[in-house]
């Protein structure tokens, strides 16, 4: 390229040079007008030839360069910026299909083994809030402010926003563009009280409406009623009981929430401690025809809070009774493989698939009208969760329906040493 240039600026300067001394030499009485307009014709011919050569100014060539760097540059800027953002986002063509997506968006769908790229909507969600928007952004409406909730390990919240993508020839939609906006911690936080007061002022209305009634009933005369009175007072203590149980629950809970309970792990014999459980809740698995087996060895240990082993197991066996099938069988086991795991578990109906993610959660029931004809309040498990939790374990559950359940609380495993005497 800078050969070419030289070549060409010499040959026009030897040209001008040549009709200079040429004008000098004849006497030419105008040798100068001639000889400047010479050199104005080959500084215009130069400047011609200059700009018609390809990448012929160095100065451009740089700018090119740079140019084209910056088209890379910025695409890897764009594509790095895209999948670090919290918020997920979602491209689909007008056949509901994914054609572009970012990390947090694929995480949503983290139960989707392989790509989602080209997955019909469909195939990722069956979350009705999620379709029906991205189905308005395809019609040509956009839709902001959608409430969008997941449950997976953890309950997420978040705020969709769809925008339609036209079409080139701008006559209607080709797909659309969805945000999902992480609701911030304290947004969660407020969300979660707000559900919680709602779900506890639930919870108390329906008991003190039937205590109240009853004893508005009473106090018109129904007093005098042999028939009848004694059973109404019974009604009566059964829904204060279920009252004073409800609030023991949720003040427990709030405790272990804020960490003003500290578990004091110590060595456990796990079969007199279960035995004790069981002999406290015979009287329940009597009455409706359930076996308790007991089938851990006597010399089984693990390293637990006893008092809140027993308050995880309680909750755990009582449930198994009150939900099993009559007759059923109840059957708690241990084994050792790796850490300590505690087993419990039922013959009864088991437990719809859909319901196991948030079985843990606060006053989440899988049969609300069960739940409370049986006196549960709703937290139990989610007390089992916190404690197991506090002693640095998990518990899990599997459930096939019609089948039965199963609970295991899995501890940390520890090493005992027996004392010499």
């Amino acid at each position: 390229m800078t050969n070419s240039r030289l070549l060409s600026g010499t040959l026009v300067a030897a040209l001008a040079a040549l009709i200079v001394f040429f004008n000098y030499a004849s006497g030419f009485p105008h040798w100068l007008l001639v000889s400047g307009l010479t050199v104005l014709l080959g500084l215009g011919l130069g400047l011609i030839l200059r700009s018609r050569l390809p990448f012929a100014r160095g100065p451009d060539l740089e700018n090119r360069s740079g140019r084209m760097t910056g088209i890379d540059f910025s695409s890897d800027l764009l594509d790095a910026t895209v999948n670090e953002m919290r918020e997920g986002l979602l491209v689909i063509d007008a056949e509901m299909r994914v054609v572009a997506s970012n990390r947090a968006a694929r995480n949503l769908f983290s139960h989707v083994d392989d790509s989602i790229r080209m997955r019909r909507l469909t195939e990722l969600t069956r979350n009705p809030a999620i379709y029906d928007a991205f189905l308005d952004g395809v019609r040509g409406t956009e839709r902001a402010g959608v409430k969008v909730e997941t449950y997976g390990q953890a309950k997420r919240i978040f705020d969709l926003r769809v925008v339609p993508v036209r079409s080139a020839n701008g006559r209607g939609a080709s797909g659309a563009v969805g945000v999902f906006f992480d609701v911030t911690r304290l947004e969660r936080l407020e969300l979660v009280r707000q559900e919680f007061l709602s779900n506890v002022s639930h919870e108390l209305r329906t008991p003190l409406t039937s205590i109240m009634a009853l004893a508005e009933t009473l106090e018109g005369g129904a007093i005098d009623d042999q028939e009848h009175n004694r059973r109404f007072l019974s009604i009566i203590q059964k829904n204060a009981a279920r009252m004073h149980r409800l609030i023991d629950d949720i003040l427990e809970l709030s405790a272990i929430e804020a960490g003003n309970v500290k578990v004091q792990p110590e060595s456990v014999q796990l079969h007199a401690l279960v035995e004790d459980v069981v002999a406290s809740l015979s009287a329940a698995a009597a009455a409706r025809s359930i076996t308790v087996r007991n089938l851990i060895s006597l010399e089984s240990k693990v390293s637990a809070d006893p008092h809140r082993l027993v308050q995880m197991l309680t909750n755990l066996i009582d449930n198994a009774i009150k939900f099993n099938r009559e007759g059923g069988t109840v059957s708690i086991k241990y084994d050792n493989n790796g850490s300590d795991r505690i087993s419990v578990e039922d013959t009864g109906e088991g437990i719809p698939a859909h319901h196991l993610d948030r079985l843990f959660e606060r006053f989440y029931r899988v049969d609300r009208a069960r739940s409370r004809e049986l006196g549960g309040t709703g937290l139990g498990l989610a007390i089992v969760k916190h404690l197991v939790k506090a002693h640095g374990g998990e518990v899990t559950v599997e459930s096939r329906f019609g089948e039965g359940t199963k609970f295991t609380i899995e501890l940390p495993r520890q090493i005992y040493v027996e004392e010499r005497h």
